[in-house]
């Protein structure tokens, strides 16, 4: 039986690089014993960036499915209409709506760039597999600039993806062209590094711009906090600085 795979937040090149390196490098110190001052930083690099991908994987404890479900947990929505994800990666949020919503049509967009271990192809096999292929749509776009018409959606979500858009410098904006699509009552959820001020400013701020935009409703809330998340993970370039903005347009 065919499983759907969603890949891991964390590539492996980030531990597989410099444990590489660390391990040349120690090699070297058999000749030059002082190099080992320089191997041991490389290998303590690739050693807490396995442990993140053994804990965000299922055999790890699935930490960043625990993440996404705290996102589905504020979801407001009646399951009646058209949603988007918005950076779908391989599709796992999408995948999700599509099956706890039965009567909504979904669409996923990423621009599925080649930092990443995610594909169109990759989201189109794991609905087939998960049995919602029919009501789900991916195609290629950017968050900076989705489309779509103004109001076309009942719901939009996403999931860590804001702060990699690189071809916008103010993320605030790409937070707006999310809620530029969402109709006029209809429901929002985003997950992202909302508490890197350099990126969004204080929460408080943003909360305060959201509804200067004209959201009806903002609410934010520190994903980081959760107690489920261990220590380690919580340092600000992992997931310290993770919190959810939601509420209705």
């Amino acid at each position: 039986m065919q499983k759907p795979s969603y890949g891991n937040w964390v590539s492996k090149k980030f531990f597989l690089a410099p444990g590489a390196i660390g391990l040349v490098i120690l090699g070297l110190s058999i000749v030059i014993p002082c190099l080992v001052l320089i191997a041991i930083p490389f290998l303590l690099v690739a050693a807490y960036f396995l442990y993140a991908w053994y804990r965000f994987s299922p055999g790890g404890g699935n930490i960043q499915d625990q993440i996404l479900e705290l996102l589905f947990q504020r979801l407001d929505w009646d399951g009646q209409g058209q949603a988007l994800d918005i950076g779908c990666g391989n599709g796992p949020l999408t995948i999700k709506l599509a099956q706890a919503f039965p009567a909504a049509q979904v669409t996923g967009i990423d621009y599925w760039g080649k930092n990443w271990d995610y594909a169109k192809a990759a989201c189109e096999r794991n609905a087939q597999i998960e049995g919602v292929a029919e009501r789900v749509t991916f195609q290629k776009a950017s968050a900076s600039a989705l489309p779509f018409e103004a109001e076309h959606f009942d719901l939009a979500v996403s999931n860590l993806t804001f702060h990699e858009v690189s071809d916008t410098k103010d993320k605030r904006e790409v937070v707006r062209e999310a809620l530029r699509v969402v109709k006029k009552g209809g429901r929002f959820a985003f997950q992202d590094l909302f508490l890197e001020k350099r990126l969004y400013g204080e929460p408080e701020e943003l909360v305060a711009a959201l509804k200067s935009w004209g959201m009806e409703r903002v609410e934010f809330v520190r994903t980081c906090d959760e107690p489920f998340i261990p220590r380690l993970l919580k340092l600000p370039f992992m997931v310290g600085t993770i919190g959810i903005l939601y509420g209705e347009k």
